[in-house]
């Protein structure tokens, strides 16, 4: 019986080099999983939409009215792209405007794709740990773009409600009036917000072990002025698409109850629920095919050519970082 020497026998693996490639590959999986999934929402999504009637419904639109949805569109996205400059401000973190801004669109596009949990916060995870961000900050810059977009939607949603309350189906348990009251508790949570911002400027709280600071008015301001922006941007495109055939405000404030309802359902990118609130609010003025062939076509317009060039962003964003990882990981072999 021999033996090998111990000078010639091979290391065995320690089990933290066995975890990191373990994690490593699961990551890798997590990536193409990802990527798998998309594909098929975007597959799906397509196969959903009678291109078509799309082609039909836009042949229909004009041309003006066409470019201008299309513009109202990039500028929503635009727009909803600077609320992570906003945490950038209240965390202080040290990343460029661009990087942010294609972080925050990318995240944008697939959570009204796919959803909060895979869009909103997973994609900003990832996407945010790989250019050095910690969790912690991460979090609090997710949770303040998030504040910034529901504050706005207070503030245009109390305005529509109450000032230009639209009438409901029966069934819905909620009339004009109901409406009313909901719009004017709407614009005093928004107000509230405001106040407690103007009290407690900058001021830090604790809760649970977790510091949460509240921002200054003119921030709380800069808030509500870029979200309200952004959601009379979305309710506009519709109203373009729609040919103007219903009052502006009343085409925001459908959209409004179907974005809230697309919450509550939690169904990704609010498939059929959008539809289903646009028909039940405003088919008895205007043809339901019409109204169709106007969401078609926004969905065309604000959630799959989107989330096309998100995808295609994101995959540039992660064979970046690979090549950028690989290099460091030559760099410490050749020393």
């Amino acid at each position: 019986m021999t033996s090998t020497p111990a000078a010639s026998r091979s290391p065995a693996p320690s089990s933290g080099s066995t975890r990191h490639t373990a994690w490593r590959w699961a990551r890798r999986i997590g990536v193409w999983l990802f990527f798998a999934l998309v594909a098929w929402l975007l597959v799906k999504q397509a196969r959903t939409i009678d291109w078509n009637e799309v082609l039909h419904a836009m042949g229909q639109i004009p041309r003006m009215s066409l470019a201008l949805a299309a513009l109202q569109a990039a500028s929503s996205y635009l727009l909803y792209s600077t609320y992570d400059l906003l945490g950038r401000r209240m965390t202080g973190h040290p990343l460029k405007t661009g990087t942010v801004m294609n972080v925050t669109f990318i995240s944008y596009a697939f959570n009204l794709n796919l959803g909060s949990f895979i869009g909103g916060g997973g994609a900003r995870y990832r996407l945010y740990s790989r250019l050095g961000l910690p969790p912690a900050t991460i979090t609090r810059v997710w949770a303040f773009s998030m504040l910034t977009n529901w504050i706005g939607y207070l503030v245009m949603g109390g305005a529509a409600f109450a000032f230009w309350p639209m009438a409901l189906p029966p069934e819905w348990k909620i009339d004009s009036e109901g409406l009313r009251w909901l719009g004017a508790a709407m614009l005093l949570v928004g107000a509230a917000y405001l106040v407690v911002c103007v009290v407690a400027d900058e001021h830090t709280w604790s809760f649970r072990g977790r510091e949460l600071q509240t921002p200054s008015w003119r921030m709380a301001l800069v808030q509500m002025a870029l979200s309200s922006a952004n959601w009379s941007l979305m309710g506009a495109t519709i109203w373009l698409l729609l040919q103007q055939q219903a009052d502006y405000p009343h085409a925001l404030a459908v959209l409004l109850v179907a974005a809230i309802a697309g919450v509550i359902i939690h169904i990704p990118a609010g498939l059929g629920v959008l539809e289903g609130v646009f028909v039940a609010l405003l088919a008895y003025e205007i043809p339901q095919g019409q109204i169709l062939a106007a969401l078609l076509a926004y969905r065309a317009l604000y959630y799959l050519l989107p989330l096309i060039a998100a995808t295609l962003s994101f995959a540039a964003t992660e064979l970046r970082a690979r090549k950028s990882r690989n290099k460091g990981n030559v760099a410490v072999q050749q020393k």
